[in-house]
């Protein structure tokens, strides 16, 4: 079966800018504080809930996955650019990453205790989240947590440049509700939601969604 052309503009893009990403976008520590306070939220649940590990989905170079480590977490590292697992792995050489997916995660079935896509979801076009949300929902055990971050909004974003290059990858911004509309579709819970307005570096409506995948009656 062909590759959806979305997952190959994704890859290639993200092939191209990854060091210039690197150098441009502020690590965790720099964020928002309530960006920050939900990352630690979700660490907390997830490290005591024992269901398993972690899995930050779309990962890029690392510097999150590091984050929710350095918070008590056995997390591993996911993203579809081998490039930038390249650099994860030079930047973290004690943590697991790998190339992959959200499409079709190379996971079991129920073997995470969460899952992390933080801004790592908005180039899927909306007919395909369906598919990756039913992926999450396949790969959390029963009682584990996803947290969703990313922009909101309902606009198609087609840039022919990111981060100083050339990019080829399209970018989809779905009205809140509507997200949680679709996390519903796929069987997960959502439990806790934040809305912040434009910000500091951060020029569009963003947000956190925390869900759960319910335990089977």
């Amino acid at each position: 079966m062909a590759e959806p052309s979305f997952l190959t503009a994704v890859r290639e893009s993200y092939d191209t800018v990854a060091a210039d990403y690197v150098e441009r976008v502020p690590p965790p520590g720099e964020m928002d504080p309530l960006s920050r306070a939900m990352l630690a939220g979700f660490a907390e649940l997830v490290r005591t809930s024992g269901l398993g590990p972690v899995a930050d989905l779309g990962c890029g170079p690392g510097r999150v996955t590091a984050h929710l480590a350095g918070l008590g977490v056995s997390v591993l590292g996911v993203d579809l650019s081998p490039k930038m697992v390249g650099l994860a792995r030079h930047a973290y050489p004690d943590l697991r990453f790998s190339v992959g997916s959200m499409t079709e995660l190379e996971m079991r079935d129920d073997g995470l205790g969460g899952i992390l896509a933080w801004y790592s979801t908005h180039h899927t076009p909306p007919r395909w989240l369906p598919d990756v949300f039913a992926e999450f929902h396949r790969t959390l055990a029963p009682g584990g947590h996803l947290l969703w971050g990313g922009y909101v909004g309902d606009e198609r974003l087609r840039p022919t440049r990111g981060y100083g290059r050339p990019v080829s990858y399209e970018s989809y911004l779905l009205p809140l509700d509507r997200m949680v509309e679709l996390l519903a579709q796929a069987g997960l819970v959502v439990t806790a939601r934040l809305e912040q307005e434009p910000g500091g570096r951060v020029n569009r409506p963003h947000a956190c969604l925390l869900a759960r995948k319910p335990h089977t009656p």
